[in-house]
């Protein structure tokens, strides 16, 4: 049985399962250094899809389209070639309380001059299936809480057990486009205009609020005025609560929320105050899961798998699971709309055969592209040893190896390494990408010695959790230590088969250190990488490792080189 799963609004994406495993997901922000959250905007991105795996759309099934904004229904405008198409799916979230399976049966979706039909299940649907498909709980037998905290919607509680899903309940009315928002008001992203959704700005608030310290008095402020206007019985936070559905509604609400912030705490620095956002906000998170897990009791294991975009704060993530109110958190590594593919399938796949577990890897996204090496670069075999002993000398290195990862996290397929050891690579790093100072640089890590070198230091494959570096460590590798002492640590199993562990590996054996800097190979603003060519177009960094050939810059081609950026020229 092959599902094709797929994804058009931002994000976008094409997913392949086949009897149960995952051959491909192919996000288009990965494709021709195409912009971040791109969307389809045409069908024949499936079509290619399936055609670079040798398939054509009538060799697939059954597809499912992943549902969009729309309280009974979403409609989608697209081209397939050039006839323009109106396909119809299913809403944001689910009609009624037992309605996570109900799906919206569609025709019309024509894929090479083919009409096929279709389903389409709620967003929510999706972020529930792919995020417990693909958890351990899953293998296990197990049954899970889920919560799914998306943009313009209020968290989400679901309880997955074998063949069922439930809706519980929503742990408390904001939106999770609060976070994000909360930067149009304070700090480097403040604006005059307010409206609109801003995807990327959520990931560099929480890098920011390293800068500032919490103000008890800034969170009573935050408190204040979210019981006024979101939560108490007031006409205000009624009126906002029954306009849930109305995502434009919502975000105008928060928006208000702010306004009355900013007079508020107008004289207060704006690191404390988006910080202190934040810690309000993981209280409440905290507060309200404890709260419910009393109100819903389940026999058997609690675990709890998380989804949605507000999956990707790792601060959160860690906070659920200190509270030990778990055995397990599960947080899969698109837990935000680039597995929205991927839910779409497994959630037929769902309706179908009950919440079994999903075969997959990370690196199950486009395989890079061949093609000649470009003027100004020479190629040469490079082993890992080789490779290492680069690193070792303060050179960094596009690392691009296999198929990219699924996700927003570069996690060694379409990576920047660097040595950890000098203090000024992440200056280095953050310039050639042209991000803020302030921006961490992820370490990737053998999995055996990280609980050496961080708290807790446990495996954390996909940078989904907050770890501290610790004390004796942080003078060593100084470029991978955030402001606040922590580390968005990925970790790797020495005995992994990807060729980045093979490198850690030789790279520990050369400098005692088992680890490197890590960020994503891409130019500003673009998804990965889709081959050597567009590293070596982009020219910031003299070294590139594709599948075993080594690219070294022979000419300068724009941008000083990293010998000059260390001795300060």
């Amino acid at each position: 049985m092959r599902i094709c799963g797929i994804k058009l609004t931002h994000d976008g994406a094409i997913a392949l399962v086949e009897d149960g495993r995952l051959v491909f997901c192919i996000e288009q922000e990965k494709r021709d250094n195409n912009p971040r959250y791109q969307t389809i905007d045409n069908l024949d991105a499936v079509v290619a899809a399936l055609a670079e795996h040798g398939l054509k759309p009538r060799d697939v099934d059954q597809f499912v389209i992943d549902g969009w904004d729309g309280e009974d229904e979403s409609q989608f405008q697209v081209l397939s070639g050039v006839a323009p198409l109106t396909l119809k799916g299913a809403p944001y979230v689910e009609r009624h309380a037992e309605g996570l399976l109900d799906c919206l049966d569609g025709s019309g979706l024509i894929l090479d001059d083919w009409a096929f039909p279709y389903k389409s299940y709620a967003h929510v649907t999706g972020h529930v299936t792919s995020a417990y498909c693909t958890s351990p709980f899953a293998k296990a037998g197990q049954p899970a809480f889920c919560l799914v905290w998306d943009g313009c919607i209020f968290p989400r509680l679901y309880y997955v057990d074998g063949q069922d899903a439930r809706f519980l309940e929503c742990l408390f009315p904001v939106i999770g486009q609060a976070y994000a928002a909360a930067g149009h008001y304070f700090g480097p992203y403040r604006k005059a205009s307010k409206g609109g959704w801003d995807l990327g700005i959520a990931g560099k608030l929480m890098a920011y609020i390293a800068l500032g310290s919490v103000d008890e008095d800034i969170v009573a402020v935050f408190q204040e005025l979210y019981d006024e206007r979101f939560a108490a019985d007031t006409d205000l936070a009624s009126r906002y609560r029954a306009n849930i559905n109305n995502a434009e509604s919502s975000l105008a609400a928060v928006h208000d929320f702010f306004d009355a912030s900013v007079l508020r705490l107008e004289a207060k620095s704006p690191e404390d105050v988006l910080a202190s956002f934040h810690v309000f906000l993981e209280r409440l998170v905290v507060h309200e899961m404890t709260m419910a897990l009393q109100r819903h009791s389940f026999p058997g294991s609690h675990n709890l798998c998380v989804a949605g975009g507000c999956g990707l704060n790792i601060k959160w993530n860690s906070a659920l699971r200190e509270t030990g109110l778990f055995e397990d958190v599960w947080v899969p590594p698109f837990p935000n709309d680039s597995g929205s593919a991927i839910g779409a399938a497994c959630s037929a796949m769902v309706a179908q055969q009950g919440f079994v577990p999903l075969e997959w890897s990370v690196y199950g996204g486009p395989t890079l592209k061949t093609g000649d090496v470009p003027p100004g670069w020479e190629a040469t075999p490079c082993n890992m040893s080789e490779l290492a002993t680069i690193l070792a000398s303060n050179k960094p290195v596009v690392f691009l190896a296999g198929r990219a990862e699924l996700g927003p996290r570069a996690l060694g397929g379409r990576s920047i390494l660097a040595a950890a050891t000098s203090p000024k690579m992440k200056d280095f790093l953050n310039e050639v990408k042209f991000r803020e100072h302030f921006r961490p640089v992820a370490p990737i890590c053998l999995e055996d010695r990280a609980p050496d070198i961080f708290s807790p230091g446990t495996p954390d494959p996909y940078m989904l959790f907050d770890h501290q570096t610790r004390m004796e460590w942080r003078d060593k590798i100084p470029a991978v230590v955030h402001l606040d002492g922590s580390a968005r640590l990925q970790t790797i199993s020495r005995n992994s088969q990807h060729k980045v562990a093979e490198l850690l590996v030789e790279y520990e054996k050369l400098t005692g250190i088992p680890l490197l800097c890590n960020t994503s190979a891409n130019y500003h603003g673009r998804g990965f990488f889709p081959d050597a060519a567009a590293a070596c177009e982009w020219g910031r960094i003299e070294h590139i490792w594709c599948d075993g050939l080594l690219l070294t810059k022979t000419q300068a081609i724009h941008q000083k080189s990293v010998a000059s950026a260390f001795t300060g020229r």
